[in-house]
């Protein structure tokens, strides 16, 4: 599979699984747009890397993805789009009736409102090139639900639903939509939060992992980057040409329960 003379723009790319996503699809010969909202020097030089590992040509483009105008705006700046990933999201934790607001607005705008504005945006671009794949990054919580995490999953299943539409619109059109729903992924943050587990646990590290962080993953282990890179250059290839409005659970079995 080569994607050499395609361009991918991954939204929320600097880290974790959208950056995991840009390596692959730069590896397969994309050129990628990575994206977040931070445009520190870090960033430029996470894009320069790709570049330089892959001959590939790999540009950074902030935008903040609350604003449906640096959305759409991420778009425009892009140029080409021939494969568009949303990816960025954030997370907040606490009971329905004591939910603050503005943090279920900031993620029902990061994660299901930027996903609209980014493909409303791209889809005239893939039409005018004949070819196109949107891949949304939804989760297990966009299947299932979890307790405390209205915000969260009230966005991950409105990309699901939105995802079906996007390819229903689409299906006589050499574009196809997608949802990638992984469990829990082994991030730098996920990483991070390792210690602070065992301590509040008073676990060791391979106990907090199976039995806190994987509760609900059946096979207790974290999927990874890498293996989430290789399902999105999967959706990207000819192979899944026919595969479009569906779910692909990267989560261990945690929706098989």
């Amino acid at each position: 599979m080569s994607l050499a003379g395609k361009t991918a723009v991954i939204t929320g790319s600097n880290s974790g699984i959208g950056l995991g996503m840009a390596r692959r699809l730069a590896k397969e010969g994309a050129n990628v747009v990575l994206n977040s909202y931070t445009d520190t020097d870090d960033d430029h030089a996470l894009a320069k890397e790709i570049s330089k590992e892959t001959g590939t040509e790999a540009r950074y483009i902030k935008a903040d993805l609350s604003k449906a105008d640096e959305s759409r705006a991420l778009i425009e700046q892009a140029g080409q789009v021939d494969i568009l990933i949303n990816n960025a999201g954030i997370q907040h934790v606490a009971p329905i009736d004591e939910f603050p607001t503005e943090k279920w607005n900031a993620i029902i705008a990061i994660m299901l409102n930027s996903a609209f504005h980014t493909t409303a945006a791209a889809l005239p671009l893939m039409r005018k090139a004949g070819w196109g794949r949107v891949i949304n990054v939804s989760s297990a919580h966009g299947l299932t639900a979890s307790p405390y995490k209205s915000a969260y999953v009230a966005a991950k299943h409105g990309v699901v639903g939105m995802t079906k539409v996007v390819a229903l619109e689409t299906a006589e059109e050499p574009i196809t939509a997608n949802a990638i729903c992984p469990g829990y992924v082994m991030t730098p943050l996920v990483e991070s939060q390792i210690p602070d587990t065992m301590k509040k646990y008073d676990m060791d590290r391979e106990t907090v992992i199976r039995e806190v962080m994987l509760q609900r993953q059946p096979s207790k282990e974290f999927a990874t980057t890498e293996q989430l890179g290789g399902v999105a250059a999967f959706l990207c290839s000819d192979d899944a040409k026919q595969i479009t409005g569906t779910t692909i659970s990267v989560d261990g079995g945690w929706t098989a329960l």
